[in-house]
């Protein structure tokens, strides 16, 4: 019997690697959606006896989309595929009616190993419906309206590089879950092609009626480089202090001691997350400190770099046990574009072989 799977993820490439690491010979009936609103409007619609469903999406999120179909008691399994791993969010997910959880990105073993586990799929199903896969394939790459070819501006799928962004964005948090003890709230990274007057222009919308302290890093490696870059706002300080476990008077040396030890960890989780899917290893030089109390147009000036067209990926992190909050920005040279094209090629048929 044919039984309706149902993929619901913002990201076309996270789609299409699900699609991929799908039993090619399984009896499915693929259908697609881009929200949680979208998935429950599907599941009562039939289309989705099996749920994969992801977290971080716009409009309504994947724990949004589990309370309701937990609340009106919908006929579907959820299984949660998403970049966030932080310990409470596999917790909480399973509270809130998952039937499990896999990390990103997909892996066809992983699935094939969880979908036997629970007996969704036996032997007896793995009928010789290669076609069936290999259509809702098809199906995959047409409704992602091209978005998954590297032809956009300056051959840049954005698409991809936020989903990348995305898992690296979770590892990050759940070090930081596991090495402070939090729970991070993470957003959906946001990715642009950008010109120097355009990042300056990105940096000046923060607010501007706040004093910033900035710390930035550079990394290469694997012919890929670039510079990271963290503002963090100076009404956060308190919260920077119970984080980092500091107890007595905040002095500018132990501000500053603070804010560079949180960036590292910050950034290098970051780059680790990121640089592990594309198989490549970077270099990081040692955090600078920007600027201490300072408003956004002198924090501009201090990193005088003479970028041309940049890769941007902002992420916006949330500490909300601390009250504390930071906007991690990772800046891509130009040149390093085409390796990494290559590069997120190389991850979408690995994890579907």
């Amino acid at each position: 019997m044919t039984i309706p799977i149902l993929i619901c993820d913002d990201s076309s490439f996270a789609r299409k690697q699900m699609v991929r690491a799908l039993p090619k010979n399984w009896d499915v009936d693929i259908s697609f959606a881009e929200n949680g609103e979208q998935a429950i409007e599907a599941i009562k619609q039939g289309k989705g006896d099996i749920l994969f469903l992801d977290l971080n999406m716009p409009v309504l999120d994947g724990y949004g989309t589990l309370e309701i179909i937990q609340a009106q008691d919908l006929p579907t399994l959820t299984i949660v595929v998403s970049g966030d791993i932080q310990p409470k969010a596999h917790d909480k997910v399973k509270k809130l009616g998952a039937l499990d959880f896999i990390k990103k990105p997909t892996d066809k073993s992983k699935v094939l190993e969880l979908l036997t586990s629970y007996g969704i799929l036996r032997e007896e199903d793995l009928l010789q419906a290669e076609m069936l896969a290999d259509s809702a394939l098809a199906i995959a790459d047409n409704e992602s309206d091209n978005k998954l070819k590297l032809c956009s501006k300056n051959q840049i799928n954005l698409d991809a590089y936020q989903e990348v962004a995305n898992v690296a964005m979770g590892r990050a948090a759940d070090l930081l879950a596991r090495v402070l003890n939090v729970t991070v709230r993470l957003p959906i990274p946001k990715v642009n092609i950008l010109a120097a007057s355009e990042l300056h222009m990105m940096l000046k919308a923060t607010d501007e009626t706040s004093s910033i302290s900035a710390v930035c890093q550079g990394y290469i490696g694997c012919g890929i480089s670039g510079e990271a870059l963290i503002l963090f706002y100076d009404s956060n300080i308190d919260g920077l202090a119970r984080l980092m476990d500091h107890q007595g008077e905040i002095t500018t040396a132990i501000e500053r001691e603070m804010l560079v030890d949180l960036s590292n960890i910050l950034i290098g989780a970051f780059l680790k997350g990121f640089s592990g899917q594309l198989d490549v290893s970077f270099s990081q030089s040692h955090p600078e400190l920007l600027g201490l109390h300072r408003d956004i147009n002198q924090i501009i000036q201090s990193n005088n770099r003479n970028w041309q067209d940049i890769l941007a990926i902002e992420i916006n992190y949330v500490i909300e046990e601390h009250d504390l909050e930071c906007d991690l920005i990772i800046l891509i040279t130009q040149d390093s574009i085409p390796i990494l094209n290559n590069k997120l090629i190389y991850l979408l048929e690995e994890h579907s072989a």
